[in-house]
């Protein structure tokens, strides 16, 4: 087991500047304290204090999702964490993070230097730069819809898209639609691809014909329907189904905008069923996920991990919440 004396001997300085870099003195450099964080882990270093039963930390990493608000939906994932982690006498801190704070903070030396015995990472892209230091991390790491291969410290929980998907596109047929297009979230996100993959599959289920123009690829925002719904409608689509409500509530707008109406000429479905589906005019069909319950199982996947309990991919089931953004085709 790597001591406080190795890390010294490997960096030429004394045990106490490594125990002052290890513990957050602030008298010595904030370089020299990442130099010695940075070679602790590449040295196995492990605090004897994460493990003590009065310190128990863990973290919730967030970043491109809105969290802040009951209608925002990460609010309720990081509830159902916190009060899963509640009940066993765990601190929890939520920290924003951007594509720069990673690049200045490598991931383990972070999590050493606060502490910290685990963490939620939620939101990230495939191209983050802590995604690459989790495919050797030693720090038990849950992903939230993302995934790390062949690393036994990191465990993954989403919602199940096949069946979510699968569920949407099912409605859609027995209300006679052949015809139905997927706006998709944005390209370079794994929830993404696979849902993608999920409606690929169900469209080909059901013998229903698709190509390219049927499917387009959209950061979740409002205006991202204003730029398809028109060639969507152009090519005789009857339903839109969309990656996320945000996009959804989009094609709403922009159906109505055109003229048209929802869903007596186009059908939409959204994904997530957040509180303000109900509101909308017409109120949105959407596949539900039960984001208090992923919050409480993404506990419940880091504390195994912690223990020493390697779990990998941990989908939770969807459901479909039927509303009156959904109806029978148009009859010609």
């Amino acid at each position: 087991m790597t001591t406080i004396k190795d890390i010294a001997d490997r960096l030429g300085v004394s045990s106490g500047t490594v125990s002052k870099g290890l513990n957050g003195a602030n008298d010595i450099s904030e370089s020299m304290r990442d130099k010695i964080l940075e070679t602790a882990v590449e040295m196995g270093y492990t605090k004897k204090s994460i493990h003590r039963q009065d310190i128990r930390k863990l973290c919730i990493f967030i970043e491109n999702i809105d969290y802040y608000l009951e209608d925002d939906f990460g609010y309720d994932i990081l509830l159902g964490f916190r009060q899963a982690a509640f009940k066993e006498n765990w601190d929890v801190e939520v920290i924003p993070v951007s594509h720069d704070f990673q690049l200045k903070r490598p991931y383990d030396p972070f999590m050493l230097g606060r502490n910290i015995s685990g963490a939620l990472l939620i939101g990230f892209e495939l191209n983050d730069p802590w995604m690459k230091e989790l495919e050797s991390t030693k720090v038990p790491t849950v992903l939230f819809d993302n995934y790390i291969r062949e690393n036994p410290m990191c465990g993954s929980v989403g919602s199940d898209s096949e069946e979510g998907m699968g569920l949407a596109i099912d409605h859609l047929v027995s209300l006679g639609h052949r015809k139905i297009a997927f706006l998709n979230g944005p390209m370079g996100t794994m929830i993404s691809e696979s849902r993608m993959n999920a409606y690929k599959h169900n469209m080909e289920k059901h013998d229903l014909a698709y190509s390219n123009r049927f499917i387009a690829y959209e950061p979740y925002s409002l205006e991202a329907a204003s730029r398809h719904v028109q060639k969507f409608i152009d090519i005789g689509v009857t339903a839109i189904l969309c990656g996320n409500d945000t996009l959804a509530f989009g094609a709403i707008r922009e159906v109505q905008r055109l003229g048209f109406s929802v869903p007596d000429d186009i059908s939409i479905i959204g994904y997530d069923d957040v509180p303000g589906c109900e509101k909308t005019t017409p109120a949105l069909t959407s596949v539900r996920q039960d984001r208090i319950q992923l919050g409480k199982c993404c506990y419940y996947v880091l504390y195994a991990l912690v223990n020493g309990v390697s779990l990998s991919r941990n989908l939770l089931r969807t459901s479909l919440t039927i509303r009156e953004s959904t109806g029978r085709v148009k009859k010609k």
